[in-house]
């Protein structure tokens, strides 16, 4: 088990520790719901250090970027961000991913933790371009401040202007008292705040001043709920190797003005229509919605599945996100949710669920 540099910190503040993706990290603090509250109303502060970072850099890696990805990265510029995807060979999901733009011909990926061996691997089988590679996973840390009360508790902090850093950009300045952190302003939450990237080394004292600041320290199980009420796709649930990107919804970072790993099969899926797509949906009676429950229809016929669902905090219902066939995929439209031996009737609803 890997711990992050800030293991013995969530330790000596009494979180309840689990393993996820390789590494030891905590799931909670005070509960769930305190903690989604307090991102939601105020700011709270997340390890998020299991996560990966590449860097890709050189003449030509920009074309490596543009070969595995399914956005188009020409349009960053010094400064900014983009969510994308790598898709595989089989129509579906490598992961995705964050892409930033550090300098011209420097770019930082940033994957999921579970798929960061994978992802290197797959990357690196690409390659045949002579781009430069880094995996800096290691060796960095990555802190996620969101809420809120993110810029108001956060700009002490910084000479930077953290109102000026517009979402999906970022900057690279001293924070905490430690120089050349990147300041993104990017987040998992739909709370707004900024995800802080910095050496291994410093992350304890960026911690520590963040959480003096008023952050309260947020575990991973609150970060699911907030994700999941912004109907935010999470790798290995909603995603997946076998899963097509289109049905899942990331039409909209999926450019045909390029061509990318398996551009022609995906675009011949767009032109030709998907079968299924990913739905959100609210139970209509009381129920909690789980990874891998059974979506039916009103004769019981199974038609889906529940890829990611819970209790929402903010509305107090269960909610949850599920593939079914796209003559169910209709907002305000009616399905039903097998709970044990009970199938709970649920809306088709559009996202977000959680309007702020």
């Amino acid at each position: 088990m890997k711990n992050t540099a800030l293991t013995a910190t969530h330790e000596a503040l009494g979180a309840k520790m689990v393993p996820f993706a390789g590494y030891n990290m905590p799931v909670q603090y005070d509960g769930v719901n305190i903690e989604h509250e307090t991102v939601r109303k105020s700011v709270g502060i997340f390890d998020v250090s299991h996560m990966g970072e590449f860097l890709i850099e050189g003449p030509n890696a920009l074309a490596l970027i543009q070969k595995v990805s399914s956005n188009d990265a020409t349009k960053l510029t010094i400064g900014k961000a983009q969510y994308s995807y790598l898709p595989n060979d089989d129509g579906g999901v490598v992961d995705d991913l964050l892409i930033y733009k550090l300098k011209e011909e420097t770019y930082l990926l940033v994957v999921n933790a579970s798929n960061i061996e994978k992802d290197w691997n797959w990357i690196s089988s690409k390659n045949n371009v002579g781009a430069e590679m880094r995996d800096l996973s290691a060796d960095y840390s990555l802190l996620a401040i969101q809420g809120p009360k993110a810029i108001e508790a956060m700009q002490p902090l910084t000479s930077r202007d953290l109102s000026g850093i517009k979402f999906y950009n970022f900057e690279v300045g001293d924070f905490a008292g430690i120089e050349n952190v990147i300041i993104s302003a990017t987040g998992y939450t739909g709370s707004g705040g900024f995800e802080i990237y910095c050496k291994n080394s410093e992350a304890k004292q960026i911690w520590d001043k963040v959480v003096e600041a008023g952050a309260k320290p947020i575990g991973l199980a609150a970060r699911d709920t907030l994700r999941l009420e912004m109907g935010y796709c999470l790798y290995g649930n909603d995603i997946n190797d076998t899963t097509s990107p289109l049905e899942a919804g990331l039409g909209w970072v999926t450019k045909f003005t390029k061509e990318f790993t398996n551009s022609e099969a995906l675009l011949a899926q767009k032109t030709e229509g998907v079968k299924n797509k990913l739905v959100a949906f609210t139970l209509d009676e009381r129920g909690i919605p789980r990874h891998d429950y059974d979506i039916v229809d009103n004769d019981g016929n199974k038609i889906g599945v529940v890829t990611s669902g819970t209790m929402s905090p903010s509305l107090g219902i269960g909610i949850g996100l599920g593939y079914v066939p796209k003559d169910f995929a209709v907002v305000d439209g009616k399905i039903n949710i097998q709970i044990r031996k009970k199938a709970i009737p649920a809306t088709v609803v559009k996202l977000p669920f959680y309007k702020g």
